[in-house]
């Protein structure tokens, strides 16, 4: 396939290169300095057993140039999907299927400003990485990643998930894949905000009683607005699920985590914010939620101040 993958950072990066393997891949991204080197020396990517593969997809700052593509996939934060999506909507309506496997739920309502709603797939993805380099990622999870039509089945994807299983990625289509999404915001919406409130890795938060008491509040009104959206969890099956998942990798730090270490704005209006905005649409209460959104735009806001 004729893929343009938009967002250069360490997921971008990470798909970009094992899609490489079989497909003509084109990474877009902000940074002409880094979409140099990376067409230079190629996309190292480091397993975690220490073993590295260096890949070649093309790479650049300006789309402009690209002239069409079977596929094009958003990894940018939410925050930029507009600008990622004005970089590439010219290709759009030549049967071009546009997808998303971003952090969060909600963003097929943008995409749906640029193409058509049947050449739109979301999804949900298990893998994990985290940058090293400009040109550098490593591997760090493994899982499935699953996508789907915005409602129902679309056969049509099927060339979409066989593309990507072929490269490494295992693939399932869905016919529910929103349910997908809702598991994935269990462990997102939950632990790896705390985390990133915390500062810690994510492993503190099932070892500190007063974290886990609160991640445990989080995990169970997702639970709540889930089933109120049509999609039964139980919250003690998800608070078990979610714990042994912490233990099994303490060591783990999030985007939101990297994000508000650094000053930058993260991705959580679209994570616990998804949650909080479906919640009063579907008139369930989401105290904790709403507290949790409060603090992490509080921090930011902090961070811009003092970056002043």
């Amino acid at each position: 396939m004729k893929i343009v993958l938009v967002g250069a950072g360490a997921m971008g990066l990470l798909f970009g290169g094992y899609l490489s393997r079989h497909n003509e891949v084109t990474l877009v991204g902000r940074n002409a300095v880094a979409m140099d080197i990376i067409k230079e020396k190629g996309v190292r990517i480091r397993e975690n057993d220490g073993s590295e593969e260096v890949f070649y997809p093309d790479a650049t700052n300006d789309a402009s140039d690209i002239t069409e593509a079977e596929l094009a996939l958003l990894f940018v934060k939410a925050g930029d999907s507009r600008a990622a999506l004005e970089s590439v909507k010219h290709l759009m309506g030549n049967g071009t299927f546009l997808m998303t496997l971003q952090n969060g739920a909600g963003h097929e309502k943008i995409l749906m400003e640029y193409a058509p709603k049947e050449r739109i797939i979301i999804g949900t993805t298990n893998q994990g990485s985290y940058r090293i380099n400009e040109n550098t990622v490593c591997h760090s999870g493994l899982g499935d990643t699953y996508i789907g039509a915005v409602s129902g089945m679309a056969g049509d994807f099927a060339k979409v998930s066989e593309t990507f299983s072929n490269c490494g990625f295992p693939c399932e289509l869905s016919g529910d894949v929103k349910k997908m999404i809702w598991n994935k915001l269990m462990i997102n919406a939950s632990s790896s905000v705390l985390s990133g409130l915390l500062q810690a890795p994510q492993g503190y938060v099932a070892e500190n009683e007063a974290a886990w008491d609160i991640a445990k509040k989080l995990i169970t009104e997702i639970c709540e607005v889930a089933c109120a959206d049509g999609y039964t969890f139980a919250a003690e099956e998800q608070i078990e699920r979610i714990n042994k998942h912490l233990k099994n990798s303490p060591g783990g730090y999030t985007s939101i985590y990297a994000d508000l270490k650094a000053g930058r704005k993260t991705e959580v209006s679209v994570i616990n914010g998804a949650v909080v905005r479906e919640g009063r649409r579907l008139g369930v209460a989401i105290p904790t939620h709403e507290i949790i959104l409060d603090m992490v735009k509080a921090m930011e806001e902090k961070a811009q101040m003092n970056a002043q």
